[in-house]
């Protein structure tokens, strides 16, 4: 049960990380703030790295084709997931875009039948219809407890966990073919190799685009730091145990940060959730565990 540990540590710095960037967006904006996971968490994956090699020796890693593809397709929709994210909590509140997130799951068994041809039973295809009447139950709100255009943020939410739940398979895939037998190395090389793809992507696309949000983000290196060690730690943390277990288990563990962010949007940001919204995160919680634990 590694696996189980790697991901509620994974799930708990996680929310750490959501909750510094949410913080940053008002002076860097969502791509400034989505760099920032990347730019800032490289330097201590490479020290992670050096700390697995020195362990594991004898690792041999294979860049082929067959790591870089689903590599560099997982670096992008992890960048695009963290922005729709960090807009969703922004629009819809800290705590129901976490909730929202956790769609991933059951759109990531949608993107696994598509892309790899993994099926679910009819218990899984279940679980899939449950969160789906739990995410309507979190639209229906006029307001969210965020800004002021709550189901934009609930749309983006549910993005956020498209774009996830591809990612998580990938991800899975990428570690396997780098070096099946050092999980842990695999997890940590491949968290430095796509965390240095996004950072360099990010940084062009920012210089072109929008450069205050990039002098914010340097300028802002302190609090950078910190979202860049927990992004690192939590990242670690999902690769390993995707080396370890399928995909769909560990994000069905990792539910346990929707209770922990709700707890962070009410200290940080005062954050309230209504009666309907508990609800709707509970059918969520159901909904993605039916999914997951096939």
């Amino acid at each position: 049960m590694l696996w189980a540990g790697a991901t509620i540590a994974a799930a708990a710095f996680q929310v750490g990380r959501n909750a510094l960037q949410r913080g940053m967006m008002s002076r860097t904006g969502p791509w400034g703030a989505t760099l920032v996971r990347f730019l800032f968490g490289l330097p201590f994956s490479l020290v992670f790295v050096a700390v697995a090699f020195a362990f594991t020796p004898d690792v041999a890693p294979r860049f082929g084709a067959a790591f870089w593809w689903p590599a560099l397709t997982g670096a992008l929709a992890q960048v695009l997931a963290t922005a729709a994210l960090l807009l969703a909590m922004h629009y819809a509140g800290f705590a129901i875009g976490t909730a929202l997130q956790q769609s991933s799951v059951p759109l990531a068994a949608i993107a696994g039948l598509l892309v790899f041809s993994d099926n679910l039973s009819p218990l899984g295809w279940s679980g899939v219809a449950l969160t789906t009447l739990g995410l309507a139950i979190l639209v229906w709100p006029r307001r969210t407890g965020g800004e002021e255009k709550p189901v934009l943020g609930v749309a983006l939410g549910v993005a956020s966990g498209l774009l996830f739940g591809f990612a998580l398979n990938a991800f899975r895939h990428a570690g396997l073919r780098l070096e099946p037998h050092h999980p842990f190395f695999a997890a940590v090389a491949s968290v430095a190799i796509v965390q240095a793809v996004q950072a360099g992507v990010l940084i062009l696309y920012l210089l072109w685009r929008d450069r205050p949000a990039l002098v914010a983000v340097i300028t802002g290196w302190r609090e950078s730091l910190g979202a860049g060690l927990f992004g690192a730690l939590a990242s670690s943390g999902w690769f390993f145990a995707l080396n370890l277990a399928p995909a769909a288990a560990v994000r069905a563990l990792g539910v346990i940060e929707m209770p922990i962010a709700a707890l962070a949007g009410h200290r940080l940001f005062r954050e309230g959730l209504t009666l309907r919204q508990m609800l709707g995160v509970l059918i969520v919680t159901i909904g993605v565990a039916l999914t997951a634990g096939l």
